[in-house]
């Protein structure tokens, strides 16, 4: 059914468009026709190259020369009529839009908008438009599975407000084949069954209570950031054009991140050290005799080691059955049943291997702090391959690292390279692995012997978990991730169930999540009980200093008690240690959790590399400089069971018998504590 519009009338033509007019409409409109631009180039480009090609479309649709005008309805009213050199720039960039999404053929040569854009380079920067609300998303989801001549017409009638005849005739002006199906393909997508109109938030009709669609992946990096679902058979139907004015669809307010700094850094010393062995290579060819010749010292190139070609070839990666784990007498990564709907496919697994030995510089690689990077020693064990969101995902194992390869969907550019540590993971260390990870969301793959999954919010420790699916392959729903959050304002965990009991794994921006315990260092348990889910809620938030870090496990202990000065009530200390999986880089925070329990929790001190809290040093000490509710101020210090007497010196000289000390103090004073164990030795206070 066609739309009716002031716009539906016969097109006439207009006079000649000149530069400067051109140039006139294109400088006052420019960034609605950038949002144009954005909006019909194929999602596939990633938003940072989508955000940069739609700002060279634009900048690139003035014309060399005058141009005749385009023919443009006639209008009814003033106030309704087009400015001809806004509908020529319009043209040319729906046209160069529209050819930005043809795919690329071999036996022709590509078109200047199929190409990277030379114009604007942003060099350092991802830029990327802010993130909308669920229903942008939902849009965003939404317009990715039309064709690029149906995005444009939806454009036009959503952005434009042009109605099925006016946007027929300017699909044919800029040559995008068989326009009439671009507006079935609309009426199509609007009708499909069970679909709801996408419309403002705010709980007008259109966005189901607590729903929130999944995002489209950014191809720029799927190994990365990955994202949401791939849409399903019904969802919101595409009305509700004015999310179109959102800031979600707005390339000229953005947002910008950084992007591989390591990475850049790398490819520095990279390029000083190649360009150190050009020129003695280039001294030893001009030297007189054979050089190296067959009979030198130097070895073979990498490609023809006989252990290197073992390694990239598929037909070689490791496959372990599903019926192997049941029997098998320990739990870890090396039992786990090759799966995916894509572990027969070699040539994804030659390309994975290949850039796995010899990353591009278009791969996007990251490795937690420890772990080598390097090619496979042989040929690996793999874990998983298969389609994950709008990426194609394959999860290797070489008995020391998890390695995550994945790729767009469309083609290989953009892939990325994820290492992570995981020697000696055994049981809980090896019950999952993040698969995808994009807006805000993450995935995991959990082992064979997990029967069950939830998610549990640490914030909220009498709420109980809810269900995670998870699919036949062992994958599991896309899941919140705090990790990449702004703000504290929860704390998803992943809660797995086997026939040993409840885990409880905090994703902390890595392949594998670590695991979150609770009790004394040498009995720690898993943080599934009322009492650490209590601690847990007002500790979690200070979990951000350890992301990233290649952390195995986060345990907290609860090492004392102190009833507070003026009636105040009685706090608890809270000792929380990191431990990584390369044995170094741990982090020791001791935290003071005041009386009221809704408070969360202050970081009284924190020690790098140290050993106390640790299972080598089960002792810690720790002060804070605290204010009664009376306004009086008070040095507080405490320690573990088998300290005998505290003391404190400096602003504030006093000692108390025991494990704790409260002792008068000005505001603003510093003092240094020390303890004196059961067995006579000194200890000092974490700092």
């Amino acid at each position: 059914m066609l739309n009716v519009s002031t716009q539906d009338l016969v097109p006439s033509p207009v006079g000649p468009v000149d530069v400067e007019q051109a140039e006139a409409a294109l400088v006052e409109r420019y960034p609605r026709l950038v949002r144009i631009a954005y909006l019909v180039l194929p999602p596939t480009l990633g938003r940072n190259r989508r955000v940069l090609t739609a700002h060279a479309l634009v900048q690139r649709a003035l014309p060399r020369r005058r141009v005749p005008g385009p023919a443009v309805p006639g209008a009814r009213r003033p106030e309704d009529a087009v400015d001809p050199g806004y509908a020529y720039v319009r043209g040319e960039v729906l046209r160069q839009a529209l050819v930005a999404g043809l795919p690329l053929r071999r036996a022709a040569l590509p078109r200047r908008a199929q190409l990277p854009p030379l114009l604007p380079q942003v060099w350092g920067l991802r830029l990327f438009p802010r993130a909308g609300g669920a229903d942008e998303l939902a849009l965003d989801q939404l317009l990715s599975r039309l064709s690029a001549p149906a995005r444009a017409a939806y454009v036009l009638r959503g952005l434009e407000r042009q109605g099925d005849a006016e946007v027929l005739r300017v699909l044919a002006s800029v040559g995008a084949e068989d326009p009439e199906s671009a507006l079935a393909e609309l009426a199509a997508l609007e009708e499909e069954p069970g679909s709801e109109p996408v419309d403002e938030p705010g709980g007008e009709p259109g966005t189901r209570p607590g729903e929130r669609p999944e995002r489209v992946a950014e191809q720029a990096g799927p190994g990365r950031s990955a994202s949401g679902g791939s849409g399903g058979p019904a969802g919101p139907r595409l009305s509700g054009a004015s999310l179109l004015e959102s800031a979600e669809f707005d390339p000229c307010t953005l947002q910008a991140r950084p992007g591989d700094l390591l990475r850049r850094r790398q490819h520095g010393r990279a390029a000083l050290v190649g360009a150190v062995a050009l020129l003695v290579c280039g001294a030893l060819l001009g030297l007189p005799g054979d050089g190296w010749g067959r009979n030198g010292a130097a070895a073979p190139s990498y490609a023809r080691n006989p252990a290197a070609e073992a390694a990239l070839d598929p037909a070689k990666v490791k496959r372990v059955s599903p019926a192997v784990w049941p029997g098998a007498v320990r739990r870890d990564f090396s039992v786990w049943p090759a799966r995916g709907e894509l572990a027969g496919d070699a040539d994804l697994l030659r390309r994975a291997l290949a850039v796995w030995a010899r990353p591009g510089g278009a791969v996007e690689s990251s490795a937690t702090p420890g772990t080598p990077v390097g090619p496979p020693m042989g040929p690996p064990q793999l874990l998983f391959a298969g389609r994950v969101d709008a990426a194609r995902v394959v999860l290797f194992h070489d008995g020391l690292r998890i390695v995550r390869y994945a790729e767009p969907v469309e083609g290989s550019a953009g892939a990325g390279l994820d290492f992570a540590r995981a020697d000696a993971a055994e049981g809980p260390g090896a019950t999952a692995v993040v698969v995808t990870r994009a807006a805000g969301n993450v995935r995991y793959l959990t082992a064979p012997w997990v029967t069950g999954a939830s998610v549990r919010d640490l914030l909220m420790p009498g709420k109980e978990p809810w269900r995670l699916g998870r699919d036949a392959r062992g994958v599991t729903d896309a899941v919140p991730s705090p990790a990449l959050a702004k703000e504290c304002a929860r704390w998803n965990t992943l809660e797995l169930t086997d026939d040993s009991g409840g885990r409880l794994l905090g994703d902390l921006g890595e392949l594998l999540p670590a695991r979150l315990l609770w009790g004394a260092p040498d009995a720690p348990v898993d943080a599934t009980g009322r009492e650490a889910r209590a601690a847990w809620a007002r500790t979690a938030c200070q979990l951000t200093t350890v992301v990233g870090q290649g952390v195995r496990s986060v345990q907290a202990w609860r090492f004392a008690r102190q009833t507070l000065p003026e009636g105040a009530g009685r706090a608890t200390w809270v000792c929380t240690r990191a431990e990584t999986w390369r044995g170094t880089g741990s982090r020791v925070l001791a935290q003071f959790l005041p009386p009221d329990r809704k408070a969360p929790a202050a970081l009284a001190s924190r020690a790098q590399d140290a050993p106390a809290c640790g299972a080598r040093e089960p002792r810690v000490l720790a002060g804070a400089l605290w204010q009664a509710p009376g306004g009086g101020w008070y040095v507080l210090a405490a320690g573990g069971p088998d300290v005998a007497s505290v003391e404190v010196r400096g602003g504030v000289t006093a000692r108390a018998e025991g494990p704790v000390l409260a002792a008068k103090a000005a505001a603003g004073a510093r003092a240094d504590l020390s303890a004196t164990l059961e067995d006579g030795r000194r200890m000092p206070a974490l700092r």
